[in-house]
């Protein structure tokens, strides 16, 4: 079992948002990602959808945009982003994936040797820029859903599994310092995280080894719209 990732798909087949208006980058930029995706992963393989799948607004436009990738190999492991608006309860999101779909929302899923787990996160505390009251809240709130995805991952654990920890947003700033975000993974033993979030400006590093910890920036048009391999 291998395991692979992308995220910031951003699907638009019953909401039609073309992304070439973004530039060249986004040209075609689903037929490469699947010529890709059908040469190199297997059906016994993982692949991490780390948020922004879908445009659609409701949950059930959300499901030409399933069917799409539903015929793909390996087993496909989805978060919700911020772009994610159809994304309802947990529950409601699970009934409408087709075979082969997973979704991880605060919770965390066994697949062999590998726990996965995940939230969205939110943006980061910044010193030099003063964070709205509403920004604080919701920045804490997903602290609290870190933590909780990750001690369910860890009570998980029967052996030797690798936890890999999905997120939407970048867990640090461009200046790539710890932070609570970093603490919280480096304390519950996670072996590799993968976000994405980040386009045409991304001043960090695509991979990065911080304190024991393997980090995949995955966003589809930074990774040059190539599945990531992360394990």
């Amino acid at each position: 079992m291998k395991v692979y990732s992308i995220s910031d798909l951003h699907l638009s087949v019953n909401n039609p948002k073309p992304m070439d208006i973004f530039g060249p980058t986004w040209e075609g930029y689903l037929d490469k990602i699947f010529a890709q995706w059908k040469e190199i992963v297997s059906e016994d393989d993982l692949v991490l959808l780390a948020g922004d799948f879908s445009w659609a607004m409701k949950l059930e436009d959300a499901v030409s945009d399933f069917a799409l990738l539903k015929d793909l190999p390996g087993k496909k492991i989805i978060i919700r982003g911020n772009h994610d608006y159809w994304w309802k309860s947990i529950s409601a999101v699970r009934e409408i994936l087709p075979g082969g779909f997973y979704a991880v929302q605060n919770d965390a899923m066994k697949f062999g040797d590998y726990i996965v787990c995940g939230t969205r996160l939110w943006n980061l505390p910044d010193k030099n820029k003063t964070m709205t009251p509403e920004n604080e809240k919701i920045y804490k709130r997903e602290l609290l859903r870190l933590e909780m995805t990750l001690q369910n991952a860890v009570k998980l654990k029967a052996a030797d599994e690798k936890i890999i920890c999905m997120l939407h947003y970048p867990p640090y700033t461009f200046k790539e310092e710890d932070n609570e975000v970093t603490a919280l993974l480096e304390k519950y033993g996670v072996y590799k995280v993968v976000y994405g979030h980040i386009h045409a400006y991304c001043k960090q590093s695509l991979i990065l080894e911080k304190n024991g910890i393997t980090y995949y920036m995955t966003s589809c048009d930074i990774v040059g719209n190539r599945i990531v391999y992360v394990d």
